[in-house]
């Protein structure tokens, strides 16, 4: 079965990426971003080295997302990132392919253990089945 693994995070997390530190997100240094794009750089090869990896992404800073909604009045509503009201949002993912749910708990657990700056707050990792088919719902 196919899973969608993916990384929580904040614009705080991203801010401390670039030295702006706040409460929970210290500051990155060169060398901790460079352990970090090391091992999850790691988990994507021994993913592809198996079999079980179907894509993975890092996504950008939530500055250059964009919200599409629709209105009251039924026309677009277009919002630029960073969106206030949004705690966390997805800063990466993996789609694999894995053979029960165990696996895919193990490879989400390995990715709970990234290194990072001291004082970061942990972030969760979200596990979520992708569809099928229109009877997986």
């Amino acid at each position: 079965m196919k899973y969608l693994v993916m990384v929580q995070g904040t614009h705080a997390d991203y801010e401390a990426m670039r030295g702006k530190a706040s409460a929970g997100s210290p500051a990155w240094t060169e060398q901790e971003l460079q352990a970090m794009y090391a091992y999850m750089g790691a988990i994507g090869d021994d993913l592809s080295e198996s079999g079980e990896l179907v894509d993975a992404q890092g996504l950008t800073d939530p500055a250059r997302a964009r919200q599409v909604s629709l209105g009251p009045d039924g026309k677009a509503v277009i919002t630029d990132g960073p969106y206030s009201e949004t705690k966390e949002l997805m800063a990466g993912y993996w789609v694999v392919d894995c053979a029960s749910l165990e696996r895919v708990t193990e490879i989400a657990e390995r990715v709970t253990r990234c290194p990072g700056p001291e004082g970061q707050t942990g972030r969760p990792v979200v596990i979520r089945p992708i569809q099928d088919g229109a009877g997986d719902i």
